[in-house]
């Protein structure tokens, strides 16, 4: 007997994403014995919507183009608060291009997550001044910046009050990219308030087939909980569920310095490489990435050798057996002109000290290297 959802369209009737069986990381995602189940009852929800159900948990889906200018559209129309979650560890990698185009007059608080994952010696308010100039790079001019710790109550707590006095009355549309830890924060929040029942109400539902979730507010009001937004730059595309464990910080980043004479080269893993072309001797360059993520070095000469001789295993992530075929290294080059970080999306960042020194940066093709000015 043929499969029944290969026959015909069924929907969750959560969310109504059409349901599948394939693959848990796509909208309407319902394992096989589940499905089955569901069928007999009449009641078939998608995974997502069951965990939302059952245990308050919000989940990121995809989005195609066409959803992603849907939903921008929506933002333009819409008279609301944009809270704007970037990943601070990942500031460019969590930057929409163009968004600024799209929200219109609207209010934006600009929120810089994982602050616990930066060094506690970089001051706050220093890292708030920097994400302004970022910001206003992009052509974002945020009503506040706010720092947090998805993880962290209280300083969820401190985003929520800053939301209701500046929202009067109106709706809170929550927007990020994927992997910036917004849900994190989404569940924070709603956690926060149906235990102290006094913004949010408990009974908050899917939305429509772009996954949006809808959270009612005691005035009438809705939180909107947008789906992440793909960033395709971002180095968590480019590796397996495996890999990606790797390069997921856990703990505070702790730098570690290598001085470089010209024509020696840092491999951050098998992922990423910088080439030192031109510098004083034993020029210092400072590594901002997870501290479990391996760093080899060796001479610029060599480099590509000891890449095809040692990627997926000594140069590793991606690992040799990676369930996804890892890109080939694409090369930029860039003259420093005062203390840079050297950015590479979702995975990190080097900082280069010497005005004057001149280095090649190497990522998968497709990830984004950028250049800005020095974080720390």
């Amino acid at each position: 007997m043929s499969n029944p959802v290969t026959e015909e369209e069924i929907r969750c009737i959560g969310c109504g994403a059409v349901i599948q069986t394939d693959n848990k990381e796509r909208s309407g995602y319902v394992p096989a014995s589940v499905l089955e189940k569901g069928m007999e009852s009449g009641e078939v929800y998608c995974q997502r919507c069951f965990r939302l159900r059952h245990y308050n948990e919000v989940q990121d889906v995809e989005l195609t183009d066409d959803d992603f200018r849907e939903m921008l559209s929506d933002l333009e129309r819409t008279k609301a608060l944009i809270v704007y979650v970037v990943d601070i560890l990942d500031f460019n990698g969590s930057i929409i291009p163009g968004f600024h185009r799209y929200i219109g007059k609207n209010p934006v608080i600009l929120v810089g997550n994982k602050r616990d994952l930066l060094p506690k010696s970089l001051k706050e308010n220093r890292l708030v001044h920097w994400m302004k100039e970022q910001a206003s790079v992009a052509g974002i001019r945020p009503e506040e910046v706010l720092l947090t710790s998805a993880v962290r109550r209280q300083s969820v707590q401190e985003i929520l009050e800053k939301i209701e006095s500046l929202r009067k009355g109106k709706d809170v549309y929550v927007v990020g990219v994927t992997n910036v830890g917004k849900s994190t924060l989404i569940n924070q929040m709603i956690s926060l308030t149906t235990d102290m029942r006094e913004v949010i109400t408990t009974s908050y539902f899917p939305g429509t087939t772009l996954g949006k979730i809808e959270i009612p507010l005691e005035d009438g009001a809705v939180m909107v909980d947008t789906p992440g937004i793909i960033q395709p730059q971002q180095m968590a595309h480019f590796l397996d569920s495996k890999d990606l464990q790797t390069i997921m910080p856990k703990k505070e980043l702790k730098p570690k310095t290598y001085q470089l004479d010209v024509g020696q080269t840092l491999f951050l893993g098998g992922m990423a490489r910088l080439d030192v072309l031109k510098g004083k001797k034993h020029g210092s360059f400072v590594c901002y990435v997870p501290n479990q993520l391996p760093i080899h070095r060796t001479k610029t000469e060599n480099a590509d050798a000891v890449y095809e001789r040692n990627k997926g295993v000594l140069l590793s992530p991606p690992r040799i057996d990676s369930a996804k075929e890892f890109p080939p290294l694409k090369r930029h080059e860039w003259k420093i002109k005062e203390k840079s970080d050297i950015v590479f999306a979702g995975l990190g960042w080097i900082t280069v000290e010497e005005p004057g020194a001149v280095v090649a940066a190497w990522a998968a093709e497709g990830a984004g290297v950028f250049i800005r000015k020095a974080l720390i």
